[in-house]
């Protein structure tokens, strides 16, 4: 079948609300659109590096299927390094999906996969070499996982300084760009999830800050903790607005950015299908 239209997508940073660029693909695809570029910051980058590489299906099925147990064993602390979870336990089972020697040069997809330099105080593009380095380091939140060191570089989340990089793709040849923000100032979307989901979700989230708990035990380093997330969160929501006044997409899809918070990696199912709501609406409006 052919193709209604060439895309290229932008996906942005968020954290766990990332899971929502999932939904907003499979709604293009399921409507005959063709994703030649895709650019993108943190777990935008992620997300688009394993669609990219044809594992995104892979990807959404270990997601889904992750229980509290499961979960839980993902996270290895770290006590001496810049960061509260070093990620090499996540990224192991990244590169089982997409291999360590994949590169850029060999995806079908033109991808993009924004960092930030943090010596030098600029963003950095990765459009060649390797994927997996590339996209552990773009999706190194400030806090959270550890920093990559590549060269004289040492290498954070890209949605510190571009939380939503369209411009990587002004010079793409495409139809339309798309970008989706995951920081949009909507009312906190009704759940969607079953009671069963309901059920292991808070099942998780109870043994996720019983583990932070016991390395952190102080109420007062808990409280620390939710002030940098939320000011984490103040600062892309103010950049991602003044990019866009910059780089305006054709068509911007606003994800809620109360559908969950930035660590909530364990609401995959609620957040797939918010991203897939929040596209089809926008899609009607838009005639597409």
């Amino acid at each position: 079948m052919k193709a209604k239209g060439r895309i290229s997508l932008v996906l942005g940073s968020g954290g766990a609300r990332g899971y929502a660029h999932i939904g907003v693909i499979e709604e293009l695809e399921k409507r005959g659109y063709e994703i030649v570029s895709i650019s993108g910051a943190s777990i935008g980058a992620l997300i688009g590096g394993l669609y990219a590489c044809g594992k995104l299906d892979t990807y959404k099925e270990w997601v889904m299927d992750l229980d509290s147990l499961d979960v839980a064993s993902l996270v290895d602390f770290a006590f001496e390094s810049g960061g509260l979870i070093k990620g090499e336990k996540v990224f192991e089972k990244i590169a089982e999906m997409i291999g360590e020697e994949q590169t850029f040069e060999s995806l079908p997809i033109k991808l993009t996969a924004v960092a930030t330099d943090i010596i030098h105080k600029k963003e950095v593009w990765f459009q060649s070499g390797n994927l997996l380095q590339a996209l552990r380091a773009s999706i190194a939140i400030p806090t959270i996982f550890t920093p990559v060191k590549i060269n004289e570089m040492i290498l954070a989340d890209g949605g510190i300084l571009n939380p939503l990089p369209v411009a990587p793709t002004m010079s793409d040849i495409s139809d339309l760009t798309i970008a989706v923000n995951l920081y949009g100032d909507l009312p906190k979307p009704h759940s969607t999830i079953s009671k069963e989901e309901k059920k292991r979700t808070h099942s998780f989230g109870q043994m996720f800050h019983e583990l932070i708990e016991k390395f952190f035990p102080h109420k007062e380093e808990l409280d620390l903790f939710d002030i940098l997330d939320k000011s984490f969160d103040t600062m892309q929501n103010g950049l991602t607005r003044y990019r866009l006044g910059g780089y305006p997409p054709d068509i911007l899809i606003d994800i809620s950015k109360d559908v969950c918070k930035t660590y909530d990696f364990h609401k995959s199912h609620e957040v797939i299908e918010q991203g897939r709501r929040a596209a089809k609406q926008k899609f009607d409006e838009k005639g597409l």
